[in-house]
Parts: C-alpha cells; structure tokens; sequence
C-alpha cells in the first residue's frame, strides 16, 4: 500500500513513542498533583512546553497544550475575539479568508450566531491566496481578530503569513494563523512571521492524535473556552496530556531538525509526481498555487470523471489518498475551498488530493503516478460503457 494522505495523518514516529512512553507508565502522574510523581509529570510538561517555545521562538509561557489542531484554532478565534470585545464594545468583527480549515470558518460563525459577531470573509485568487491588500481593505478598528491559515490543508497553497499580520499588526488587530499543515515544512518562528497567536497539531508531525498546540502572544488577552480547573495557566483547563505534550514536543524537533533536507527532497519528487500524471491525464487541472505550496501537496481536478470513482480505482491499484479534507468526508458537497477558488463546482467534485509523507521514496511515487493513469483510464472506460 502506498499512503498519500498525510495530511489527514501521519503515524507515530518511534522516537516518539519511546519520549512519550515513561509518562504512561511509571510517571504516569498527574501534573496537577502536589506530590512527587505529579512533580515528575509537571516537570516533564514544562520542559515539552519550552522546548516547544523555543522551537517556535517564544517563551514558554506563550505555549497552551490542547487536544489538537481544531481546539487551538477555537481557542485562539474565539478567546481573543471575545476577549478583545470585553475590553471595547466595538470590536465585534471577526475576518476569516474563504479558504479557511472548518475549525476557524465555524468558529467565526459560532462568534456571529452565539454572541452577535459579524464576519468579513477574504476572498482568494484562483491559486487560493490572500491578497494583503484585501485584508488592509477590511481591518480596523470594528476588528476584533484576523485569521488566515498558513497552508491550505487541500491544495496545498500557502499564504504570504508575515504580509497579513504585518497588515493587521498596522491596524492594531490580533493575527492568528493555523499552522497545522506548514508544521514541520515551512519556518515557524512566530517573531519572524509577526502573528499574535499560530495553532499546531501532532498527529500531523508523527505524534499521536489527540494532542496541539497555541502560541499566543503573551500581552493577548484570551477568553478560555473550557471552563475548569484552570490549568495551562488559566486558558485552557482540563487534566495535562503530560505523554501527549511530550510527544509533541519530541516530534516538532525531529521534524525540524530535518525540515531543510526535507522539504527539498519531498519538493522534488511532487514535482516529479505532478509531471508524471499531467503527461498521463493531460486534461487534470493542478489545483492551488503552482510554485507557493507545501512540498508534499499535489492536488488534481479529473474534468468529466468521478473523484471519487477513481479514489477506488486508486486504492484497488493500493494507493490510498482522499477527495480533501478528512473533516469533510463523507460529504456530497463539492469543496468550498475549490468554489472559492473559482472552479466550477461540477469540476470540484472531481478532486482529488495527493499528500506525501516525507518517508516516501521515489519508486513508490512513480508507481503511484501510473496507477493514477491506470485509474483515470478505467473509469472513463467505465463512464463511456
């Protein structure tokens, strides 16, 4: 089997697994607990906090562990708007981009229905990015937060981070960025990029499911989400995933560590990947940015075929991708990240996404490259029957 949806996921590296392994076993304390084996725990979760920090270039107390990437991103759209909105009534604006993971275009949406937000959503070009431009255009003083993702989870595009939060950070608006995709792949340094706040998730990076992250911004203001015991300094409360932390933190350096290499080598073979098939489909449209993309995203429009009928052609030849995002599976509804794109939404239902696990080698991506070819072929031989 040749696995190309590591966007949804990725497995659990083993350097992972044996960090996280005392902390659910023998330290398996809670970090909360005054005694010595909560000590143990709590000292393991704030050496993974700072290293996490110091990873992202922050202070450790800038780190809140979550459950995952979507907490992070409701975290940080949620806390601050509402925190902001409690400082001054007229920050009651949220500005999402179009393109946005489910976790921030639903919270900004939860803000409006639940609490009397209104929402600005940025439009994108066709290759799917901002333009800082249109969101200088929309950001001011009613602004309560902006967020637009630093790398698209489906077409694999990536934004220009540092001009947006240099456009809201001239308004004097929080910029939030989910950075679920670009962890491990593009540079995270939340000083060199200008956010306020930026949300990561393990089980993207080779941790387990279930653990993520938020910087933000020690001077922000931030309404917690969970109400509790007031754990993580008060902005996230619930029991500390201590393993889970661990493991995050143990991930995020190996993934750095080899980034540079990586990223050039995976660049590579997706350029390899990406030739292949458009010699062996010439009428599949390459979706998302041609150059401004993540290294392993390869995404395809298959016009006047199935998405879907060729995603088991796929897997029968055993390559396992998807149509898009994990979060929307299931759904009949061609992608809103694609409409917002401008593509036809006839043309949308027949995407399908390629993500390339960085352990991946090139003979396996040539065969996978044929088997595309193989698959395409026989569902027109199919549809034409």
């Amino acid at each position: 089997m040749i696995y190309l949806d590591a966007a949804a996921t990725t497995p659990v590296r083993r350097e992972v697994l044996e960090a996280m392994w005392p902390f659910l076993t023998g330290d398996f304390g809670n970090a909360s607990s005054h005694h010595e084996i909560g000590a143990r725990a709590r000292d393991a979760l704030e050496a993974a906090r700072d290293e996490v920090a110091g990873l992202l270039g922050c202070r450790g107390a800038e780190i809140t562990f979550t459950s995952g990437g979507t907490e992070a991103d409701n975290l940080a759209v949620k806390g601050i708007a509402l925190a902001r909105r409690a400082a001054d009534p007229r920050r009651s604006r949220v500005v999402v981009s179009a393109v946005e993971h489910p976790a921030v275009l639903e919270s900004a949406r939860a803000l409006a229905r639940l609490h009397g937000f209104s929402v600005d959503v940025l439009a994108v070009d066709a290759a799917g990015r901002v333009a800082p431009e249109a969101l200088a255009a929309v950001v001011g003083p009613e602004t309560a937060v902006a967020s637009v993702m630093f790398a698209n989870n489906e077409v694999g595009t990536v934004q220009p981070v540092a001009e947006l939060a240099a456009v809201a950070r001239g308004a004097a608006v929080p910029f939030h960025t989910d950075a679920v995709q670009a962890a491990g792949w593009l540079p995270l340094d939340v000083r060199a990029l200008g956010v306020d706040a930026l949300s990561i998730s393990g089980h993207k990076l080779g941790a387990p499911k279930g653990v993520g992250a938020l910087y933000a911004a020690g001077r922000l203001a931030l309404e917690p989400v969970l109400d509790g015991g007031g754990q993580e300094r008060g902005r996230r409360s619930g029991t500390e995933n201590v393993a889970g932390a661990v493991a995050l933190a143990t991930a995020l350096r190996l993934a750095e560590a080899e980034r540079t290499t990586a990223s050039a080598r995976l660049s590579s073979l997706r350029d390899a990947f990406v030739a292949r098939v458009l010699e062996l489909v010439p009428d599949a449209i390459l979706t998302g940015h041609p150059s401004e993309r993540l290294p392993g995203s390869a995404s395809f429009c298959f016009p006047r075929v199935s998405g879907e009928s060729v995603l088991l052609e796929l897997e029968r030849r055993g390559v396992v991708c998807s149509s898009g995002s994990a979060c929307a599976a299931g759904s009949s509804e061609p992608s809103s990240v694609l409409l917002a794109m401008g593509i036809d939404p006839e043309v949308a239902l027949t995407a399908v996404r390629f993500t390339l696990p960085g352990t991946i080698e090139a003979q396996d991506l040539a065969r996978a490259a044929e088997a595309v070819g193989e698959a395409h072929a026989a569902v027109v031989g199919i549809a034409h029957r």
